[in-house]
């Protein structure tokens, strides 16, 4: 049977065999060095910024152009665990990386990748049931043990100098939108159901969760509609109270006055109608995601009604689990049970220079909102995303109340444990298991390096703790470097996080290891003196100084033949010296077979006079010059 031939197009470029996959390995290796140093409590860093004092991620590594999607789904690793579980996405990217590296070597002696990922996914079973065997069950109710768990987690961040607020906060935030769904399961939807609002000003220690709702809105008539209200009966509606616009373009004839008036009437008497379909159930307050006309503002405020308009569908979806209401989409549906009566207390402040609206005090609110105060927006940023991450690690605790040691005593009970195992495995995957064995040792090394310990000999003591799968306990404090017991000093992870850890960071190893063939597309080249020209290169100081040429016009005028076009080697340079007007920069390009040479300058007076290179230009009659005000702006053919 031949080998098919693949005939592929011009703007195509393909690789195919060890190349890639030593492409790919060396793609995520360079990642996870780059990543592996702000892992643990003592971790540095980054500031990425790009030419516009933007921060993106993408210009740190574009060094690695040629396997570009390689480095993007290490990234998307970070990203997968971020929105999975809120925690851990340092070690996901340092432990795919370790995995790869360790499967460099059997590449190189022709293993088949197909191999080492079974190898692979046999280590990943063994080290989730080394979790199960070392995970220990907790009491949600237990606040004191829920906070050491989230405080171990987010101790790595910047809010950790500031004590138990954050994870308060994030315990408060996450055990009043959780929902009991029956068999001791809890759902806790953080995203949709906690708003954190982030108000500068004030100290960081005055934030606070609300037991309701905030957004930023005042009443549609400050004057005349009620600020506070206490107990208020709440409407919310998804529907406009103004009068209806035609949906294609309508043009009305009127031939007398009095028809003028009557359309007038018909919508005055459409509003009302949707006000009185309101208020006939008592509100205290109605919310809409539209738009309130006057006309409406005008008999809600005459039934004494506050009304706030144009919020946002989040923001209202939190109201209806806040105060029990239900939003309706037309007037005549409403109905009694629709009406919220659980918050106790609307109110409007204003902070700053901004009004805001509180529902609050309400009695079983299954949303609510994080009140941040700060500083400078700055901090505030950073607060709100380690908040995320104390929230994420609240959620999963709540969800699977089960607990692993942190401090890569995990790692390397899990490591140990399949060093033995390895020696039962048969066949060829022996090899890679026991190397996968290895690379699980890369989260503690890691953590030592970034304390600034001996690696060498904090790794073998470790090691020898742990050489019989014993003191599973026994891991690197991250802050001293020294070795401690984890339940001693209470540092923690959760099992959700541990979990999701080792089966995303092997999973994508083997994704990545099983690609053998990469057809990229690639720039298609112009034809020579297609499209644009090229752009006009700057001479510097030091080229021209690296050159001996004369200055004098007598040394330059004589290097030329009268008649003879000068090229951009014999024009340019020796012009550029000759001529130097004073701070002004020259620049040569050459577009076809045209040569020009310009002069780029602040000022006019600093460009060279005619009749200073008046002899120069009549010996050159081929050359000629473009002037402005008796100085020479652009020499040309």
């Amino acid at each position: 049977m031949h080998t098919p031939v693949l005939v592929l197009k011009d703007s195509l470029k393909r690789e195919s065999g060890t190349k890639v996959h030593h492409a790919n390995i060396q793609a995520s290796k360079a990642v996870a060095d780059i990543i592996r140093t702000t892992l643990g409590p003592r971790s540095m860093l980054k500031m990425l910024l790009d030419a516009a004092g933007g921060i993106p991620f993408v210009p740190l590594i574009l060094a690695f152009v040629p396997v570009i999607w390689s480095w993007q789904s290490m990234i998307e690793l970070s990203r997968t665990q971020d929105e999975e579980v809120g925690d851990g996405t340092t070690s996901v990217i340092v432990l795919a990386g370790e995995m790869l590296h360790v499967a460099e070597a059997f590449i190189e002696k022709n293993y088949h990748p197909t191999v080492i990922c079974r190898a692979y996914n046999k280590a990943l079973e063994d080290a989730i049931a080394v979790l199960d065997k070392i995970a220990m069950s907790i009491d949600v109710k237990d606040r004191s043990t829920v906070l050491g768990l989230v405080k171990s987690c987010i101790g790595t961040k910047f809010t950790s100098q500031f004590g138990d607020l954050i994870a308060d906060l994030a315990i408060d935030a996450t055990t009043t939108v959780g929902v009991d769904l029956g068999q001791g399961l809890r759902e806790v939807d953080i995203k949709k159901y906690i708003k954190v609002e982030k108000v500068p000003g004030g100290q960081l220690e005055d934030s606070k969760v609300l037991k309701g709702v905030m957004i930023n809105k005042d009443v549609v008539a400050p004057g005349k509609m009620k600020r506070k209200i206490v107990n208020p009966r709440i409407i919310l509606l998804d529907c406009p109270l103004e009068y209806k616009k035609g949906e294609n373009q309508t043009n009305a004839e009127l031939v007398r006055e009095e028809d003028w008036e009557v359309l007038l009437k018909m919508e005055e008497e459409y509003i009302e109608n949707l006000c009185m379909q309101i208020l006939k159930f008592k509100p205290d307050l109605v919310i809409t995601e539209k738009g309130l006309s006057d006309l409406a503002c005008h008999y809600l405020c005459k039934a004494g009604v506050s009304a706030i308009r144009r919020v946002r569908k989040t923001d209202n979806n939190r109201i209806a689990k806040a105060s029990g209401a239900v939003i309706v989409n037309r007037p005549d549906e409403l109905q009694d049970s629709d009406v919220g009566t659980g918050a106790g207390l609307f109110e409007v402040k204003k902070i700053g220079d901004e009004f805001f609206a509180f529902i609050v005090d309400c009695k079983d609110p299954k949303a609510c909102t994080v009140l941040l105060r700060g500083a400078s927006k700055d901090l505030l940023n950073e607060v709100e995303r380690n908040l995320q991450d104390a929230m994420s690690v609240a959620r999963n605790i709540i969800k699977n109340p089960k607990l692993v040691p942190g401090g890569g005593a995990t790692e390397l009970t899990v490591s140990a444990t399949l060093k033995q195992k390895s020696s039962s495995v048969e066949g060829i995957e022996k090899w890679p298991y026991e190397a996968a064995a290895i690379a699980f040792e890369a989260i503690p090394r890691t953590l030592a390096q970034n304390c600034g310990v001996n690696v060498i000999r904090t790794m073998t003591a470790l090691q020898g703790k742990h050489a019989n799968g014993e003191n599973a306990w026994t891991g690197i404090d991250g802050n001293t470097g020294a070795i401690a017991d984890m339940k001693e000093s209470k540092i923690w992870d959760a099992y959700n996080v541990k979990a999701q850890t080792f089966k995303t960071a092997i999973e994508a190893a083997c994704m990545l290891l099983r690609i053998d063939d990469i057809v990229s597309g690639i720039k298609k080249k112009q034809a020579p003196g297609a499209g644009q020209a090229p752009k006009p290169k700057v001479e510097t100081e030091a080229d021209a100084d690296a050159l001996a040429i004369g200055s004098s016009f007598n040394s330059v005028s004589s290097s030329f033949s009268p008649c003879r076009p000068p090229t951009i080697s014999s024009y340019a340079i020796p012009l550029r010296h000759a001529l130097r007007p004073g701070s002004a920069r020259v620049v040569a390009a050459q577009t076809m077979s045209k040569v020009r040479v310009v002069w780029n300058y602040s000022e006019e007076s600093v460009l060279p006079k005619i009749a200073d290179v008046g002899s120069v230009l009549k010996d050159w009659q081929c050359v000629k010059f473009t002037e402005n005000k008796g100085r020479v702006v652009e020499l040309r053919e």
